[in-house]
């Protein structure tokens, strides 16, 4: 076994072009090649200066010990749940994490590596619906985790710069960002997209097509057809580490398709047109125009050409064409977008919460104080802290003072009255303890603040 894999990783590189897990130094001696993140460096450079290439012998970097270090280190910082077979970090650190990545890289250097079923877990959405999470194992996760690391290199400079979901450096609040700029600049018209179970729809074989433009190597398209194929017969799992890179290659064209349609659009006397993504989440804003009526049909029929073409159809719920001008309101990314007034007379576009948003953070508020009853103050704050401390974070950038004011004032009052049941005694504790005991003292999040995003440096 040693002696195969030895012959194994010393394959060709096809970006260094030298073996792939040695070079002899300037002594003689036998040196690691390039670091990993050396390796991703010259292969993004490599798919940026040959957009048609197709890349070979990539296989052998996920196999290595130093991508599945990292990818261990990745899986591990989410600190999800286990699998199906139940097996937690800390039982792979018992056991020895060095172990415990031997065994993968022996599993995928003599291709055995078979991935288990997903963990099927339902998340209520808030409209009485639910959101299926397919969950894999730990193991499952670093072998995705290292795919996803070399193949990030080369669909990264394919991937257009209206996608935000799922890139590195890229979030949610840059496409907030665009947007709010679009309808600072004038864009009154709003086609707001939303795809129907997207992840659930996907076509294998299509999928496997798109990634095979850039991939020439057996070994990691097997891999991926293992991985996607374990979800069943279409489909990948919303969940899978794999999942969002395989989702962005899915609709890549589509970005593409629509970021030519918006420099046509105004070559053709249309005016300003833009788009942009995140995850499954669309839209497309307009100018004030005779035709932009018409062009935001055309384009949701040619979307819809497109979509049918890739299996997967539009949510008509949430499908529709928005005139913000008439103080109508669309929802995107949590947040319900308005247009307003300011005390100047100039329009701006007003960013809150979604009513479903402040419920959701009370409910796991009372949840989390229910399930940890029996735990000290300490214990539940800091849990507490933890789901504000996110939840705050990302709806800041709006306008969101007076959900923020509802939201510390409810879960003050949570907890007032969790503490003053332990004591068995009524009411809030208004006149025992001072807010600033209870942010100062007991630790309780306290900070609300606003801040409007702003693009690092």
């Amino acid at each position: 076994m040693k002696e195969r894999q030895h012959n194994f990783l010393e394959q060709r590189d096809p970006v260094i072009g030298i073996p792939a897990s040695t070079f002899r130094g300037r002594a003689g001696l036998i040196k690691p090649v390039v670091s990993l993140q050396e390796v991703r460096r010259r292969i993004y450079l490599k798919a940026k200066s040959e957009k048609t290439r197709r890349f070979w012998g990539l296989y052998v970097h996920v196999c290595k010990m130093e991508t599945l270090r990292e990818a261990y280190r990745r899986a591990k910082s989410n600190n999800g749940k286990p699998g199906v077979d139940g097996v937690t970090f800390k039982q792979i650190e018992v056991g020895g994490r060095e172990n415990f990545l031997r065994g993968i890289q022996d599993e995928l250097v003599k291709e055995g590596y078979y991935p288990l079923r997903y963990r099927e877990v339902e998340i209520p959405k808030g409209n009485g619906k639910v959101r299926k999470l397919s969950i894999p194992t730990i193991r499952d996760r670093v072998v995705q985790a290292a795919l996803k690391l070399i193949l990030e290199s080369i669909f990264e400079v394919d991937f257009h710069d209206n996608s935000y979901a799922y890139r590195p450096r890229r979030c949610a609040h840059q496409m907030v960002s665009r947007v709010s700029k679009k309808i600072v600049c004038g864009h009154r018209k709003v086609l707001q997209i939303d795809l129907k179970a997207f992840f659930d729809n996907m076509r294998h074989n299509t999928l496997l097509e798109k990634v095979a433009k850039r991939v020439d190597d057996p070994r990691v398209m097997r891999l991926i057809k293992l991985i996607i194929k374990t979800n069943g017969r279409k489909g990948v799992p919303q969940g899978g580490v794999l999942s969002p890179l395989l989702a962005n290659i899915y609709l890549n064209e589509v970005d593409k398709l629509f970021e030519e349609a918006a420099v046509r659009a105004r070559r053709n006397g249309y005016g300003a047109m833009d788009y942009s993504r995140f995850a499954d989440d669309m839209v497309i804003t307009t100018v004030h125009h005779p035709g932009s009526d018409r062009l935001l049909e055309y384009s949701k029929r040619r979307l819809e050409e497109e979509l049918e073409r890739l299996g997967v159809e539009l949510n008509l719920e949430k499908t529709k064409i928005v005139d913000i001008e008439e103080g109508k309101a669309f929802n995107l990314l949590g947040f319900t977008w308005r247009l307003v007034r300011s005390r100047r007379g100039k329009k701006y576009p007003l960013l809150i919460p979604r009513p479903e948003k402040r419920k959701a953070i009370l409910k796991k508020v009372r949840e989390i104080i229910k399930r940890n009853w029996n735990e000290k103050l300490p214990v539940v704050i800091g849990k507490i802290n933890q789901v504000l401390r996110g939840w705050v974070n990302y709806f800041r950038i709006g306008h969101a003072s007076e959900v923020f004011s509802y939201v510390r004032w409810y879960v003050e009052k949570r907890v007032r009255r969790f503490v003053r049941k332990k004591q068995k005694r009524p009411g809030y504790g208004f006149n025992v303890w001072s807010t600033e005991v209870i942010y100062r003292d007991w630790g309780l999040y306290s900070d609300y603040q606003i801040r409007y995003y702003r693009k690092a440096s």
